[in-house]
């Protein structure tokens, strides 16, 4: 796992859960993945988050190393997507009780002064209307160069009342 601001304590607190996790400890940018991280890349609930330049300059840095990609979104620019980030809030107030470990602070930010759940509505909405759709994923990916070396996919699916886009990108042998 990498990340550009790793979380080296949450990190090694997955590892402990699960033997079969490792971790970079140093920052990796996902534009200019250094060449010895090998493997297929993922990017989940997050490609939203980059710019168009940026989104093509993650996605053509994996043409440039030849490294299989896959992104994957939860939501969508659409009323059924808002609608659901809209009433987030009510989900964070009947699950915080059951996160573990339990911690006095998210019951405070929860209920008595409700910053999670605002931030957590303010978040999702947001996401939702900034999320590439399968039109604009497949617009990125046009503007690639040597985007032929790779097969594509991208499109969406259902998964209960969500949705799921993903971009998938693997190099050809």
């Amino acid at each position: 796992m990498t990340d550009y601001y790793p979380n080296i304590p949450a990190f090694e607190y997955t590892r402990q859960l699960a033997d079969n996790f490792g971790f970079a400890t140093k920052s990796v940018d996902a534009k200019d993945v250094p060449k010895e991280l090998k493997g297929f890349r993922t990017m989940f609930l997050s490609l939203h988050h980059f710019k168009p330049k940026d989104a093509q300059q993650i996605l053509q840095n994996a043409i440039d190393s030849k490294a299989s990609i896959g992104i994957f979104e939860g939501q969508e620019r659409s009323l059924p997507s808002l609608l659901a980030m809209f009433f987030s809030p009510i989900s964070v107030l009947l699950t915080t009780p059951f996160i573990r470990p339990f911690k006095i602070g998210r019951i405070l930010f929860t209920y008595l002064i409700p910053i999670v759940p605002l931030f957590v509505w303010w978040d999702g909405i947001i996401s939702s209307l900034r999320t590439y759709s399968v039109r604009e994923m497949k617009e990125l990916v046009e503007q690639l160069e040597n985007k032929d070396s790779f097969d594509w996919e991208i499109s969406k699916i259902r998964s209960g009342p969500g949705i799921i886009l993903y971009l998938l990108g693997t190099a050809k042998e």
